[in-house]
């Protein structure tokens, strides 16, 4: 018999192996119709960095800047960002500052 080894998902934007992810809206839904809701795009994303984006972007920037994970990638705030969360232990809880 063979063993198998389940790997942990990625965050889709920090690319860490992290045990639970959070849904974030790539589209905020404050910023739609509620008939538009059950249609947005969503990424799931490791805790560290869905504070990350809350903190630095508000949903209006959100929703005309940053509505896919290319975007908040090379958003430059975020590049310091991902450069040291990448560094972190995925199963330690990561601080975020606002």
């Amino acid at each position: 018999m063979t063993a198998v080894v389940m790997t942990p998902p990625h965050c889709e934007l920090c690319d860490r192996p992290v045990l639970q992810l959070t849904v974030h809206h790539l589209i905020p839904r404050s910023q739609v119709r509620r008939s538009e809701r059950s249609t947005l795009p969503t990424a799931n994303i490791c805790s560290a960095c869905h504070k990350q984006l809350h903190a630095l972007f508000s949903n209006r920037d959100l929703k005309a800047k940053y509505s896919s994970i290319e975007e908040l990638r090379s958003a430059p705030e975020m590049q310091k960002f991902l450069t040291w969360v990448r560094k972190q232990d995925p199963n330690k809880r990561v601080k975020v500052r606002r």
